[in-house]
């Protein structure tokens, strides 16, 4: 597919980020934010939705209530009644509101005169009461990126969700660890127009938070929420975008998925005329287990051995539709079948656009044509599953394909590691919002506003001067000043400088990870615990400088024991050292004598294979040096 041009698409995009703050304990106890899998009991809770004050039900929250499943919760010992629900919420940690007023005032933001908690319906299982605590602090503002104003539209201080385990059909298992967990969210206008834009923007707010020195680090510590649409589209939540690098390509999928709905619209609405009332009146599902009962295919064989059904229902002038790409590897009939997974819980569908295929035959395919009274314009669609679930699969079927003829959906998606989407769940409403009566409001002081400028994060330019004071060259201080490793950077520093050096902890953050993944290894595995015990082993003298590249990749392709890689690495002593240039120098005799001095670079290079970084080069190559120049010559 060739790219849109999203000027004319009318492409508008709007983030938000939310971070962990790195604070002494949670937002509403005195329970630490760190995340631990011991733990000293368990409960079970159902949730289901309630009214809101206008007598209203939230969509989402109904939607997830349907599922009926079970939720479990690990306690581990950083959590207490209040995370379980048993207690009522603490008074808001004023550390917390401090940081968000800092990161408020930097983006030019108007903080509100008292900060009042929200209850936010989210029955998921996430949280144990069935709602999530959020509070605004500021609204409006701008950040600038590439002299460019991104309008702020609001700044809000809220709890973290517990960290799920697993789950199954039945029930979901969640740890209470990270539930509290003090989180920023900021949301900004839809001033966004190019998917490389908002890498740039999302980049530039992380940038700012990171220079608080008071966010947390690490896989699931940031996450990226987008909202998309395009001209003629609705506004779509994409939910959870982990890796910063992945903006672009979720937000051009997204933008084409947009403009090839719109498509088929246009193709069913003005060139086949198919209206509502038309799919309406001929949507008849058949029971066609009969056609199966000798099948071949192994996921329908499967199934009718459970006792399931096969039915199939023509859904005219729709040929080719279901096939219809989207995105890449994702066709409209993905979708439908996503709706069946997620709203039906069946395993999805087959449709005519894409069979024979899965082990069902052409003869298969004729005798459904057949039973279905399908016309060389219609499509077919099966479903195969418990009588029980088959009814909402094809009344969600036939939602979804009613849908089509509207465009694009209003729905909440999900980001996968492939860049591309899926549908999640409807979009939440209005009434899923009520005031939080646990907790009294609070003003924003004298002592926050006080508490804030320890938290103000530093001007870009004023931090760059300070790393090139380091002693790091103007290009590793770039490299790390937007890195998202800086407060990681600034706090092995502080602990293991000046005897290892600002450079070499510089180098080992973005030089050599960087090597690393030009090897194909997986660096996400390389945490900021292993970097420190890293540098920690370099300040105790136990292993070489140049000897962390190999180390670090050895783990990465490993995964394995990090003591027992080190040991493979660590330093020798000089006399052996000497010992081993000299053994080589003795078996490469004839080379020197031939070459002289010329020599000097094969028996480095012989020595240095063999010493695999346990001595630095410069060290090595000084003895050499040393014992050639001694060297007898002919």
């Amino acid at each position: 597919m060739t790219e849109l041009d999203y000027s004319k698409l009318g492409l508008k995009v709007g983030l938000e980020i939310h971070q962990q703050l790195n604070t002494s304990h949670k937002l509403f106890c005195n329970c630490d934010t760190s995340l631990g899998e011991t733990f000293h009991a368990s409960l079970e809770r159902y949730l289901r939705p309630s009214f809101s004050e206008l007598g209203e039900v939230d969509i989402a929250a109904l939607f997830e209530w349907q599922k009926g499943k079970k939720y479990i919760y690990n306690l581990p010992k950083n959590s207490c009644l209040v995370e379980c629900d048993e207690e009522p919420p603490h008074l808001i940690n004023d550390e917390a509101l401090g940081i968000v007023t800092a990161i408020s005032l930097a983006l030019h933001s108007t903080l509100v005169d008292e900060v009042y908690v929200m209850r936010k319906i989210v029955i998921d299982g996430s949280n144990t009461s069935g709602f999530q605590r959020t509070a605004i602090v500021a609204l409006g503002g701008y950040i600038e990126v590439e002299g460019e104003k991104i309008g702020i539209q609001t700044i809000a201080l809220e709890e973290d969700a517990s960290r799920k385990i697993s789950e199954n059909k039945d029930e979901i298992l969640y740890n209470l660890d990270r539930l509290g967990v003090p989180l920023i969210e900021i949301s900004t206008a839809p001033d966004i127009h190019t998917p490389e834009q908002a890498e740039k923007v999302a980049f530039a707010i992380g940038q700012l938070l990171r220079m608080t020195g008071k966010v947390k680090r690490g896989i699931g510590t940031i996450r990226q929420d987008l909202n998309v649409s395009i001209g003629g589209g609705v506004k779509t939540e994409i939910k959870g975008v982990q890796r910063l690098e992945l903006i672009p390509e979720i937000i051009r999928n997204e933008a084409r998925r947009q403009y090839e709905l719109l498509k088929i619209k246009e193709e069913l609405t003005q060139k086949r005329g198919v209206t509502k009332e038309f799919i309406a009146e001929n949507f008849k599902p058949t029971d066609l287990t009969s056609i199966f009962t000798s099948t071949n295919s192994r996921l329908v064989k499967k199934e009718l051995e459970k006792g399931a059904l096969v039915y199939g229902v023509r859904i005219p002038k729709f040929k080719g539709i279901f096939g219809w790409e989207l995105m890449k590897n994702r066709r409209f009939g993905t979708e439908v079948a996503d709706y069946v997974r997620v709203l039906a819980g069946l395993g999805g569908i087959f449709h005519s656009d894409e069979l024979p295929n899965y082990g069902i035959t052409q003869d298969e395919v004729d005798e459904v044509k057949k039973a279905l009274g399908t016309s060389d314009d219609d499509a077919f669609v099966l479903v195969v599953g418990d009588k029980s679930k088959l009814e909402l699969a094809l009344s969600t079927i036939r939602d979804r394909i009613i849908y089509a003829l509207e465009g694009v959906p209003k729905e909440t998606r999900t980001a996968l590691e492939d860049g591309t989407t899926k549908f999640m769940r409807p979009q939440p409403g209005s009434a899923r919002m009520y005031p939080e009566t646990d907790i009294p409001p609070r003003r924003i002081d004298s002592k926050i506003l006080e508490l804030s400028k320890s938290f103000m994060p530093e001007n870009p330019e004023v931090k760059l001067k300070k790393l090139i004071q380091y002693g790091l060259s103007r290009e590793l201080a770039n490299a790390i000043l937007n890195s998202p490793r800086i407060d990681l950077f600034e706090e092995l520093v502080s602990k293991y400088s000046p005897k290892v050096q600002p450079s070499i902890i510089a180098s080992i953050l973005e030089v050599n990870l960087k090597y690393v993944k030009s090897k194909g290894a997986d660096t996400s595995l390389i945490t900021d615990e292993i970097l420190e015990y890293i540098v920690k082993l370099l300040y105790e003298d136990k292993i070489n400088k140049d000897s962390v590249p190999e180390i670090l990749l050895d783990y990465a392709l490993s995964k394995g024991d990090i003591n027992k890689i080190v040991e493979k690495y660590s330093k020798i002593t000089d006399e052996e050292l000497e010992k081993l240039v000299d053994q080589v120098i003795h078996e490469n005799e004839k080379i020197i004598e031939e070459k002289g001095d010329k020599a000097f670079n094969i028996i480095m290079g012989k020595v240095m294979s063999k010493v695999r970084g346990k001595a630095e080069g410069k060290k090595v190559a000084d003895i050499i040096s040393k014992r050639m120049k001694s060297y007898p010559r002919s």
